[in-house]
């Protein structure tokens, strides 16, 4: 594989950089962010855009929409959710849980091809046609987990459980209840709510009127033990996403 000259590789990388910095103190202005996921997103997105700037587009599509899907109906998310934040203010943790494997992936990628734009091929590469279809996967998940989670509490419908399929509390989001699947949103991670379903706990508090992650005096069980947080959950499902949506661009491509 040929490599791009030095003096573009930099050019862009210097570009990457201020264009991240841009994006990351708007965001913190608009609080999409808080100062660490700030921080952090200007790290990931600089190294995106620095690697190639069709996956620095992917991963700034997917936090656009994601970003704009959180601040609709702002109003009744905040009546409902139990760890509601004005425009969303993610943290550094939630920034790297759905961006932390593509990076490793797009600075791989970078390594292997000398910084130069690749198609899914697997007579000319299995290994790059596998990074690039798990970073196709990785941000699929990513925007799946997040469109469900946002407007998916904003439905009517009653929210079912997936592991019964029985009928729960009506405003059982994916944001703070990942086991929940809203039938108007199938894109929703099928293994994301099934970790959720299982691993990680939900209750109803009667008190404060809500679905909440923590035990208490006054909240009963819905579903899952308490191994992992909601962030754990999207790490391992966006990981899993990724292995699987791999394999399956080597297999298909």
């Amino acid at each position: 594989m040929g490599t791009i000259p030095a003096a573009s590789l930099a050019a862009r990388a210097a570009v990457g950089a201020a264009l991240a910095a841009f994006i990351a103190v708007r965001a913190v202005r608009q609080r999409s962010l808080d100062g660490s996921g700030g921080a952090a997103g200007f790290v990931v997105m600089a190294v995106h855009l620095a690697c190639g700037y069709r996956y620095g587009a992917l991963m700034l599509a997917f936090f656009y929409t994601s970003s704009k899907a959180t601040k609709i109906g702002a109003d009744r998310k905040r009546r409902v959710e139990e760890d509601f934040k004005e425009g969303g203010q993610r943290n550094w943790i939630q920034v790297l849980a759905n961006s932390l494997i593509a990076t490793v992936l797009v600075i791989i990628f970078a390594t292997m091809t000398g910084g130069q734009d690749q198609c899914l091929d697997s007579n000319k590469s299995k290994v790059v046609t596998g990074i690039i279809g798990g970073i196709i996967g990785h941000y699929c998940c990513c925007n799946g987990d997040t469109w469900s989670s946002e407007f998916g509490v904003l439905s009517d419908e009653q929210p079912r459980l997936i592991t019964t399929l029985k009928e729960r509390y009506k405003w059982w989001s994916h944001l703070t209840r990942p086991s929940c699947c809203h039938c108007r949103w199938p894109n929703h991670s099928l293994i994301d709510s099934l970790l959720g379903a299982t691993l990680q706990f939900s209750g109803y508090c009667s008190v404060r009127k809500k679905v909440v992650s923590k035990r208490g005096p006054t909240v009963t069980k819905i579903s899952g033990m308490t191994i992992l947080d909601n962030d754990a959950v999207n790490a391992v499902s966006v990981l899993l996403t990724t292995a699987l949506t791999a394999y399956a661009c080597i297999r298909m491509f």
